[in-house]
């Protein structure tokens, strides 16, 4: 089975993973898009949600209470944070749009321990990571230090001409607090939307390794091992991860043969 999943390119749901589909047991994800006055139901009977408004305006009505005018951007281009909102499993969410707006849901296993939440922009910490043709730009949307059960949520953007997730690094041996085992998604934005980029999933005996050119929507899933991201020049990366596993902890490996990068870089 491959690990690229691709869009479609008409109708409301862009793409879609599930454990099922995935062969794997903790993360979901599904991106939608949506016109005004469209609608998309979330409810995961024994699974914890967030939802994403990655770009655009939504209404979301759950558990009773009215979440107005969801959405701080029109592009997923632009220097500005985005708006989710925790669902706890159990609670019926139904999202509808303002305007045209694009929504992603991650989802994993919960218990059903914490509230329904807003997660406004404002608590989102944005930072810059790496250096040179490496630098991107980060945004915190769910991370270990705030509250969720399994979930943990990012989003970058990678200029053009740059790596991203790089050196490769991987995290899919459960020994902390060196490495923690966590599957992942990648939901793949290129702009101009006609560009691709390429992402490399391999691990050290190679028996997996599979090298894809990820479109405009594309999902890539990465069960374990190495997972870089190379953006030709021209076009600007945008991608929203989703991990998840048995412990809530993001600590990863980075490939020894490209250690020496992170070194050069530190001093």
């Amino acid at each position: 089975m491959s690990l690229l999943v691709k869009a479609s390119r008409e109708g409301q749901t862009i793409a879609r993973v599930t454990p099922a589909t995935a062969g794997w047991r903790y993360v979901g994800f599904a991106a939608y898009r949506l016109g005004a006055e469209e609608v998309v139901h979330v409810y995961e009977t024994n699974r914890e949600s967030c939802i994403v408004v990655m770009a655009g305006a939504v209404d979301i009505e759950a558990n009773g209470q009215r979440y107005s005018n969801l959405g701080s951007r029109d592009s997923v281009f632009e220097d500005a944070a985005p708006t989710a909102l925790y669902v706890p499993p159990g609670v019926k969410a139904t999202v509808r749009a303002k305007r045209d707006a694009e929504v992603g849901v991650a989802s994993a296993p919960a218990q059903g321990t914490l509230p329904i939440r807003l997660i406004g922009p404002a608590q989102m910490k944005r930072s810059t990571r790496g250096k040179g043709a490496n630098t991107r730009y980060v945004c915190d949307i769910l991370p270990q230090t705030e509250a969720a059960e399994s979930l943990l949520v990012v989003e970058v953007r990678t200029p053009s001409g740059h790596s991203s997730s790089y050196p490769p690094h991987k995290h899919d041996a459960d020994r902390l607090p060196q490495e923690s085992a966590l599957e992942e998604t990648y939901y793949h934005r290129l702009n101009p939307s006609q560009g691709f980029a390429f992402q490399r999933v391999y691990t050290d005996a190679r028996d997996l390794d599979e090298t894809m050119a990820v479109e405009d929507h594309d999902v890539v899933m990465v069960p374990r091992g190495y997972h870089p991201v190379v953006v030709p020049y021209g076009y600007d990366s945008y991608y929203l991860n989703v991990m998840a596993g048995p412990t809530r902890e993001w600590h990863f490996h980075n490939d020894p043969a490209h250690e020496w990068i992170i070194e050069r870089d530190a001093k």
